[in-house]
């Protein structure tokens, strides 16, 4: 459940990075309002995850899911252009959370 809520976390980071630049400078109160629940409720899920997960694995994967899903929802929603190398080092990033996930979960086995 632990991993869930930091995916959930992850995933309202997105929500509220892609709203709050719908809100253009916190100008459009209904994006504003958003922006400010998907902050608390990436927040809260951060929260519930590091009860169980170390910062130095919460943190981390929470802020890459965030940075891939905006770069993703950038592109796809608000037409953002992305470079080759961006890509790759977005490629990167999912590499590395995944990385994080994996050696991880084999480090709980040792112990």
């Amino acid at each position: 459940m632990t991993w869930i809520y930091l995916i959930l976390a992850g995933l309202f980071e997105v929500f509220w990075a892609t709203t709050m630049k719908l809100s253009q400078g916190f100008s459009h109160l209904g994006w504003s309002i958003a922006t400010i629940i998907g902050m608390i409720a990436s927040f809260a899920g951060l929260i519930a995850a590091t009860k169980h997960l170390p910062i130095g694995i919460a943190y981390p994967v929470w802020t890459g899911i965030g940075a891939v899903g905006s770069v993703i929802v950038g592109v796809i929603v608000l037409h953002d252009q992305m470079n080759t190398l961006t890509w790759i080092f977005v490629g990167l990033l999912i590499i590395a959370i995944i990385g994080i996930k994996i050696i991880f979960g084999h480090l709980i086995l040792f112990f």
